[in-house]
């Protein structure tokens, strides 16, 4: 700590001063730079290939009802866009290993008939271990909210043992066309060698990524237990409220998340109700899927709520693909109200569970000048 940092007032009221000022705002609307538009495009155009091929054979085959996790298995082509010359494929790997795992032990849980409120504890464990699966093997974007994703897919009503391996046979062998598809397309990505690396984040000690892994483990819980308690029928999603905010490393960045996914989730609401009040086909979804993916990923680097407005029909059109009579218009304010809870808590305990080094870093960082 410098003398400077002892003049500096560091209480958790006052950063929440700060967290709340105009400047957040406009920080948190602002437009940045990808470290590589090219890969970034490729890694959605890699997804929506996968999707385009594997789930209309999904769709014709006897087992039409695991569409919904089989695309679940086309998300692991996302992962590796910037690791190193050879790196990329023992990463999708890894990642259709941990996207099926999710998949098999909540339908596992389900199945065994566990009560919905540890069927949520459960996810929020995953959550925490999810997050220091990615910052261990530097999985990098887009983090371990798709595994979290997938996992609370499963959550809800007993399914016969039959379709718990189905349901992870699905997702495991799209999740291997996926790395197929990276395999076949690889000379495409640009490769991160010597000087010309992408930008990364530390590795940083395993006992600082063990205190986050349990900091938003608990704050999955809390937002999870709260969304139960108001009788939300997808508590699962203020889980990935609150973890979205939660695994961001600095108070500011976990700030802007939650303004970002908030106001990119209203967005995206509204997007796909005009969407689903055409009733759509199988076919239509299956299109706006990767579409839907491919877009998201060329614009959510310079701006995480602009891809949100994306990312939202997505996942609700996955959700419709998986049960169309089921999931119907009552998912979209459902979303958004599961989002701004999950947000709400995350960003409160964000600023209870911070450090005195966070908080000093937030307030030595809004006495420089605002960034861009």
């Amino acid at each position: 700590m410098t003398v400077e940092d002892v003049s500096i007032p560091a209480r958790r009221i006052d950063a929440t001063r700060y967290l709340l000022r105009p400047r957040q705002l406009r920080e948190s609307m602002a437009l940045s730079g990808q470290p590589s538009l090219r890969n970034s495009a490729l890694a959605g155009l890699q997804a929506a290939l996968t999707a385009l091929i594997a789930l209309p054979l999904v769709h014709l085959s006897p087992w039409p009802h695991l569409i919904g996790f089989a695309s679940l298995g086309s998300l692991v082509a996302l992962f590796g866009r910037f690791a190193p010359r050879g790196g990329r494929s023992r990463i999708v790997l890894q990642c259709a290993l941990w996207q099926t795992a999710g998949v098999l032990a909540m339908s596992v849980a389900a199945w065994s008939g566990v009560a919905d409120i540890v069927q949520l504890l459960l996810l929020a464990m995953a959550s925490g271990l999810f997050f220091f699966v990615v910052a261990t093997g530097r999985f990098g974007l887009p983090g371990a909210l798709i595994f979290v994703f997938a996992a609370g897919a499963p959550m809800g009503h007993a399914v016969p043992g039959e379709e718990v391996m189905e349901r992870a046979l699905a997702t495991a062998a799209v999740a291997l066309l996926a790395w197929l598809v990276c395999s076949a397309t690889e000379r495409f990505r640009h490769k991160a060698d010597g000087e010309g690396g992408f930008p990364a984040e530390p590795l940083r000690p395993a006992s600082h990524r063990i205190a986050a892994a349990l900091r938003i483990a608990f704050g999955s819980a809390v937002a999870a237990l709260a969304a139960h308690a108001l009788g939300a029928p997808h508590p699962a999603w203020a889980v990935l409220g609150a973890m979205a905010v939660m695994q961001g490393t600095h108070l500011h960045i976990s700030m802007n998340r939650a303004l970002q996914r908030t106001l990119g989730t209203v967005a995206g609401a509204i997007l796909v109700w005009l969407i689903l009040q055409q009733a759509p086909s199988v076919w239509t979804v299956i299109a706006l899927l990767a579409v839907l993916q491919f877009a998201t990923e060329m614009i959510i680097g310079s701006n995480y709520g602009l891809g949100q407005v994306l990312v939202t029909p997505m996942a609700l059109l996955m959700s419709y693909l998986a049960a169309p009579h089921a999931a119907g218009m009552a998912m979209v304010p459902e979303r958004v109200l599961d989002t701004l809870l999950g947000a709400g808590i995350g960003i409160v305990l964000a600023v209870l569970c911070s450090t005195l080094d966070d908080r000093q870093y937030l307030l030595r960082r809004h006495a420089g000048p605002p960034v861009a």
